[in-house]
């Protein structure tokens, strides 16, 4: 089953963006730190991380709940180690994500069972640690394809 999904990104001033997901959803503002921009929403490698740590946390929940467990107030907090590479181009070079279960293990049934497989669950972490092809093309305001990698 081959399935897409899409976003559309409007810049609204300087380096601030609009991201669309969908007309049933409300937008998000996202922005880079200063001193490229203001710093009014999340830059995108924040939003990179909360998708990574959103997955991952999903993924928990749902390998509990295979076992009809609820893991209460889980919270997960994701770290960005962020240095050049060999051009100097500023690049994550990991995320870290600390997931913390609001029950005790003792209250989980089955969590060895879960915790060896949580992870393969989740679409972006996965999709991330592999690495994914990015392709992208550049048209200008006419339709006019400028460049395609």
């Amino acid at each position: 089953m081959n399935a897409s999904t899409s976003v559309t990104i409007t810049r609204q001033s300087g380096y601030r963006f609009l991201v669309d997901f969908s007309p049933n959803m409300p937008g998000l503002l996202s922005d880079e730190p200063p001193p490229l921009g203001e710093a009014v929403g999340p830059a995108p490698s924040q939003m990179l991380m909360a998708a990574v740590a959103n997955c991952l946390s999903a993924s928990l929940v749902f390998a509990l709940q295979k076992f009809k467990q609820d893991p209460g107030a889980l919270t997960a907090t994701a770290t960005a180690e962020l240095g050049r590479n060999t051009d100097n181009r500023l690049r994550i070079q990991a995320i870290a994500v600390k997931l913390t279960l609001g029950k005790s293990a003792g209250e989980l049934e089955h969590l060895d069972r879960v915790l060896s497989q949580f992870a393969d669950f989740c679409t972006v972490s996965m999709s991330v640690q592999h690495g994914i092809a990015i392709g992208f093309e550049v048209l200008d305001a006419s339709g006019t394809v400028l460049t395609t990698a």
